[in-house]
């Protein structure tokens, strides 16, 4: 994809964006009741946030680390302008241990680090073209993966999503989303079942919400219901985003993700995986080596949208699952597609 004159979303709402030299996020958190963005103007803050869940989805958390990452310069080089390297080391240690299943924000601040030793004076400046390019090239980069994931599906499909890959959870337009919305402008589409995705109800909040934006018919599921829906309706797809995609193409998603393609897996239903490729994470033999987060019982015993249990039991609520690749039809990213993947397709695409 050619990096110049990329352009930023044309959603009515950005996850992500920068604005007076400050970072401002769409606090997800209250979708899709109200519609409050909060800005920020300093890493920790930052960090806190995707901690937090006021953003969320893997392309949106690294966008907001690139971000981040600017206001830790501007912060260091005001601290002290000789050693501004080593004054932002905190502040990066930080933002990069915020959440750790999600590959996209170490990469992001991976790339954010390459350009330190070559900046001359301020860093600030540099710094921000570089988290905009980024910002701009994730953008490009899922209009392509919508363009090539919805050539798979036929006429008259319906859909089943997991938790929300949309313009929500990226830096405009969306990975599975982005597939289902170009589909449906072909007329490819004729509904989506979005899962709820429990205990934070992206699936339910944030997908349905955001097709209902696009005008593209949305059905919402309970979590529990996705197999009776794949038994009872002709559905050709489970199309779901990735936190990260190890070599051998196992994938790590929003927990649920390995149920659903369980289900679909012995109902005839395919599952695609979108992702871009600075999810796919070579270094990572297998789904048994990516680190699952697991986040607080109080988002189930406690939780405001929920309190389905007393505060004094015990819970668990791991954010992630692995669905191992034999699971999986395709992977897509803006690279190109691969079918039935495993450790030499991967390979073949990614090096």
């Amino acid at each position: 994809m050619d990096d110049e004159n990329l352009e930023f979303s044309v959603e009515a709402y950005s996850a992500v964006s920068w604005n007076a030299g400050m970072l401002t996020l769409l606090d997800q958190r209250k979708l899709p009741k109200e519609i409050n963005y909060l800005d920020y103007d300093s890493a920790i803050a930052v960090a806190v946030a995707i901690k937090d869940m006021v953003v969320r989805g893997a392309p949106a958390i690294g966008i907001a680390g690139a971000y981040a990452v600017v206001l830790a310069a501007r912060s260091a080089w005001q601290e002290a302008e000789e050693s501004w390297r080593e004054k932002i080391e905190g502040d990066i240690h930080k933002l990069a241990t915020a959440r750790p299943t999600a590959v996209n924000l170490n990469w992001a601040i991976a790339e954010m680090r390459k350009l330190f030793d070559s900046i001359e004076g301020e860093p600030e400046t540099a710094l921000l073209e570089l988290a905009q390019r980024i910002h701009s090239k994730d953008i490009a980069a899922n209009h392509e993966m919508g363009r090539l994931g919805a050539e798979l599906i036929t006429a008259n499909s319906q859909i089943i999503t997991h938790c929300n890959a949309g313009a929500l959870a990226t830096g405009g337009y969306g990975t599975a989303l982005g597939v289902i919305k170009t589909a449906f402008k072909n007329g490819s589409i004729k509904n989506v079942f979005s899962s709820e995705t429990r205990p934070w109800f992206q699936g339910a909040r944030l997908t349905s919400w955001e097709l209902q934006q696009a005008q593209i018919p949305v059905t919402v599921v309970i979590d529990s219901a996705i197999a009776s829906v794949m038994i009872n309706n002709k559905i050709a797809w489970l199309i779901v985003g990735s936190d990260r995609i190890a070599a051998n193409g196992d994938v790590a998603n929003k927990i649920g993700t390995y149920c659903h393609a369980i289900s679909a897996y012995y109902h005839g239903v395919k599952v695609m995986i979108v992702a871009p490729s600075s999810t796919v994470d070579m270094e990572v033999e297998s789904g048994a080596y990516i680190p699952i987060e697991n986040r607080g019982k109080e988002e189930v015993t406690n939780f405001k949208t929920t309190r389905i249990a007393p505060n004094d039991i015990e819970a668990i609520n791991p954010g992630f699952d692995i669905t191992p690749a034999k699971l999986i039809d395709v992977i897509v990213t803006e690279k190109g597609i691969v079918h039935n993947p495993d450790t030499k397709k991967m390979l073949a695409l990614f090096g």
